[in-house]
């Protein structure tokens, strides 16, 4: 099958390559996605049930959503196979979650319903103005009743209203809120910067992410270290990569520094993580996040620092946690060991197949599903309103390469035990081979032992 590129608003072959990372460094065995920038006012239609729109302006917008609008899927579709859905017959039935799936991207998409792709501005706005209602209303209640009952609810509640913001921005960025670019990175800059998160910063290293998922060396959020890093970190960095609650405690950290073995800031506009042209969305955000920064202080002088801690830091930080913990998850600790690639190996379909759909409970529809996070990874350009019937509609092609989430009761505790297990069993990949497992380090405290 042939990969397809977006150029001038139209669609030519994308050739075989191993291209440079974003920090220059060449990646020999690295299958990525390219893109070209669109050059005229068009919309281009790509012949599927999305599409994606062309900006000539210096500020190239169509492009900024975290949405890969060229997908590479080389090897594995044009191999024979002796297996279906990754089933070794011969084998009496084995499946082994780290070869090659039989179906294409293609196959997926065509099973999604097609109103599954629409957008409506409205009602992703609607979405913002009841979760907005809620975070003032909350911190009213708190504030009238004032007394320390009523403030541990509200720290877990509200920590929890300020993770929805975060995944409506994170909308925004993937280009899911709307098809209006504008009002994504205006809505964007407003919910993200309102918790303290740099937008367009944050968007970029996460477009990156996702183009990557399930790629050792270049996927950008908790993907696992090589052995030769994880053996060139102190003790206590090590330690605290894998003991609770520090983990989920990382993402502010990551923010400012990203992760071991990686160099940059998501404030700074000269960044390993971005590119030149990048460069003024980088300093917009930045400035947005410091002047939420700097309100912050003056509501101190006003307030009272003690007040604005526990109407706003602690709840920041339990946000912190939401985040930590979902992204973590969505990515780690199912019960069997998946695999992560490197090299000809990967491809953008098979890293995608790597991720996990956790349930929620009550919480599902308050943080607006990211819970179905397969369907969202491989098409982030699916709103969250329709991600759950987009799942179920491509479940039959995905066969076992789709994971069922264990049903959660109203709240999910039992995503608690799941973390545990996997920070102490999942400490680093090899350093050398193209698919991997996570590996235990049994000389690390609280590792899990192994026979």
């Amino acid at each position: 099958m042939a990969s397809w590129v977006l150029s001038e608003c139209g669609l030519r072959p994308l050739p075989r390559i191993y291209p440079q990372s974003r920090a220059g460094l060449t990646s020999k065995s690295t299958n990525l996605l390219k893109f070209t920038q669109p050059l005229d006012t068009k919309s281009c239609n790509l012949g599927s049930p999305f599409k994606v729109s062309c900006w000539s302006r210096q500020r190239n917008w169509a492009l900024n959503v975290a949405v890969p609008a060229s997908v590479t899927v080389c090897e594995e579709e044009d191999k024979e196979r002796g297996n279906v859905n990754g089933v070794n017959e011969e084998e009496g039935g084995f499946f082994d979650p780290g070869a090659p799936p039989p179906f294409k991207l293609s196959d997926i998409r065509a099973a999604i319903p097609k109103h599954c792709w629409v957008k409506d501005p409205w009602r992703s706005m609607a979405y913002v103005v009841r979760d907005v209602a809620v975070v003032f209303g909350l911190a009213a209640i708190a504030a009238y009743f004032n007394n320390w009952v009523v403030w541990p609810l509200y720290w877990f509640a509200q920590g929890t209203m300020f993770w929805a913001l975060f995944v409506l921005g994170h909308d925004c960025g993937h280009g899911s809120f709307s098809n209006n670019p504008k009002l994504n990175s205006v809505a964007g800059h407003l919910l993200h910067s309102s918790i303290l998160v740099p937008y367009h910063g944050w968007r970029i290293s996460h477009r990156t992410h996702h183009q990557n998922h399930g790629h050792v060396e270049n996927d950008e959020s908790w993907h696992p270290l090589p052995e030769k890093i994880y053996r060139s970190l102190d003790n206590a960095t090590r330690t605290l990569r894998f003991t609770l609650p520090f983990p989920m405690l990382a993402y502010p950290f990551y923010l400012w520094s990203r992760s071991p073995g990686k160099k940059g800031s998501h404030f700074h506009p000269d960044s390993d993580l971005f590119v030149p042209n990048e460069r003024t969305d980088v300093i917009t955000s930045t400035a947005c996040w410091t002047a939420m920064a700097a309100l912050l202080v003056c509501l101190s002088f006003v307030m009272g620092p003690f007040q604005v801690l526990k109407l706003y830091g602690i709840p920041y930080w339990i946000f912190v946690m939401w985040l930590d913990l979902v992204t973590y998850l969505h990515h780690h600790g199912h019960d069997e060991k998946l695999p992560w690639y490197r090299g000809k190996e990967w491809s953008y379909l098979r890293g995608g197949l790597t991720t996990l759909d956790r349930d929620y409970g009550w919480i599902n529809n308050i943080h607006h599903d990211i819970g179905t996070h397969v369907i969202h990874h491989l098409f982030p350009q699916i709103p969250h309103y329709h991600l759950v019937e987009a799942t179920e509609a491509a479940k039959p092609v995905l066969g076992k390469y789709y994971r069922e989430p264990r049903k959660s009761g109203p709240l999910p505790f039992y995503l608690l035990g799941t973390l545990v297990r996997s920070l102490k069993r999942d400490h680093y990949v090899s350093n050398t081979g193209d698919v991997l497992y996570y590996q235990t380090d049994p000389e690390l405290c609280g590792a899990e032992k192994t026979e």
